[in-house]
């Protein structure tokens, strides 16, 4: 079984259902004909045993019943043409006697005779029960028989007026069941070849529905190989909108799929043409210091202390430039499955707090003022604080020197606003892009990425994130995360 199991799960799903479909179809048609053939049996049954019963109603003439017994037992005759009294041969029906110890009288012109059983020999020494019984049984040529036997009723003079029982013998009639079972045998072709046909039609009406209803499944299977041999991601599987089934709802999946990959393999292209133009800047700019300094080695022409000073805060700005950005070119390449598995119950003032320590080392000429009240929320810890910390550089970075940088943390709500020269209006749409920056704040240092950056994580943590133009001057970013003033019981 297991052997047929396995070779049955290896056939196409088109070759299974036409199979099952086959034999849901055969099981029903095999059921609906047994159930008929036997109902058929029956009535033919009944109706035989009705022909039977009207057979033995008529009472026998007592001489012929005295005669019979005088010359019994004896053989069947070879002719049907005559008979004696009731005991007569028919057309469609015979009969005979049996004694109460299994003797069975016939006709000396009878052509054949039951042969008797158990029951017909009680029948004939319990005539006065007035019980028949009905069976199948053999006549003395092997041919099939119905046979009813029943107490043998006797007419004629000298008993009286009405008719009585005759002791010890009963009366057994019988009809031949090849008629019958010639009806039966034909019914049981005929369904047969019906069921067959049924069956037939029913696998290959299962193939069509198969074939029809997976042309669906064909077209996602033809669209996937595509895409696995093409790599083209633009393809689409046509799905009809009114329709919800589980194959369109598949299609549909598809397209989404296709769709959300061919979107990240652009940005993907896109982050890795925006990292080489930002990345060209800084390499250049360090190869050509790198190379003064070579040459000056190499040609003994050295080169003026203030210069030689100049030349390596270059370089070593550059340096911090490019780590600066690498670091951000790993942190937005970061899957979001690994992300997702650091998520944790995070106290946002905490973080707030070390944030706000580093945000002073880096401006200590400004005065940045905190009001904090707790919240805590479910980010990624390591991530949210850059975010914060990003938010923060960039108040002190367009801060003016001895400025003021105002940050508040209430009911999830965080704000820093700066003092600096603030965002033009048409800029603002864009301050979130990445690698984007302001035509203004191109000289300072930065990458381009920290806005896109806190963007995406504040995102994540399931929250929003805007940036605006202060009253009276400067730039506020407005960061709103989901959570609770009381960390909840898993986290304490």
């Amino acid at each position: 079984m297991t052997g047929l199991a396995r070779r049955f799960r290896n056939l196409p799903i088109r070759a299974r259902l036409s199979m099952l479909v086959a034999a849901a179809v055969a099981f029903a048609v095999a059921a609906v004909s047994v159930t008929c053939w036997f109902i058929v049996q029956g009535k033919l049954y009944d109706q035989v045993d009705a022909d039977l019963k009207k057979s033995v109603q008529r009472p026998v003439q007592i001489d012929d019943v005295v005669d019979l017994l005088a010359a019994c037992p004896q053989e069947p005759a070879a002719t049907t043409d005559s008979g004696l009294g009731g005991l007569r041969a028919h057309d469609s029906y015979y009969t005979q006697l049996v004694k109460a110890d299994g003797t069975f009288c016939v006709s000396a012109e009878s052509t054949a005779a039951m042969k008797t059983a158990a029951s017909d020999k009680a029948v004939a020494k319990n005539p006065a029960s007035g019980k028949g019984y009905y069976r199948n049984g053999l006549d003395t040529s092997g041919n099939d028989v119905r046979v009813l036997t029943v107490p043998l009723v006797v007419v004629g003079q000298g008993i009286g007026s009405g008719p009585r029982i005759y002791p010890d013998v009963a009366l057994m009639s019988a009809v031949p069941l090849k008629n019958t079972q010639k009806t039966l045998a034909d019914l049981a072709l005929l369904l047969l070849l019906v069921s067959g046909i049924g069956v037939i039609g029913a696998g290959a009406a299962g193939l069509a529905v198969a074939r029809a209803g997976l042309r669906p499944v064909d077209e996602l299977t033809e669209a996937v190989e595509h895409v696995a041999r093409t790599e083209d991601l633009s393809i689409r599987i046509p799905v009809e909108e009114e329709s919800d089934d589980e194959i369109a709802r598949l299609s549909r999946s598809f397209n989404s799929m296709t769709t959300s990959l061919a979107s990240s393999r652009e940005l993907q292209q896109q982050l890795i043409a925006d990292a080489g133009h930002e990345l060209r800047t800084p390499l250049t700019s360090l190869r050509t210091n790198i190379e003064l300094l070579t040459r000056s080695e190499e040609t003994g022409r050295p080169i003026p202390p203030a210069d030689r000073k100049a030349l390596l805060a270059s370089v070593k700005a550059q340096m911090t430039e490019l780590a600066s950005l690498i670091g951000d070119l790993q942190e937005l390449s970061r899957s979001e499955g690994q992300r997702g598995e650091r998520v944790q119950v995070v106290a946002l003032q905490d973080t707030l707090e070390a944030a706000l320590r580093r945000a002073r080392l880096r401006g200590p000429e400004l005065k940045i003022t905190a009001d904090v009240r707790p919240w805590f929320v479910r980010a990624e810890p390591s991530a949210l604080e850059r975010a914060i910390v990003n938010i923060l550089d960039n108040a002190v970075k367009f801060s003016p020197e001895g400025g003021t940088i105002d940050v508040v943390l209430d009911r999830g709500v965080l704000t820093v606003r700066d003092h600096g020269p603030g965002i033009p209006e048409d800029e603002l749409p864009h301050v979130f892009d990445r690698f984007w920056r302001s035509p203004s704040a191109r000289a300072l240092p930065g990458s381009g990425l920290g806005l896109s950056i806190v963007a995406r994580t504040v995102q994540q943590a399931g929250g929003n994130v805007t940036l605006s133009r202060a009253n009276g001057g400067g730039t506020v970013a407005t960061v709103q995360l989901p959570g609770a003033p009381t960390a909840p019981p898993e986290a304490v």
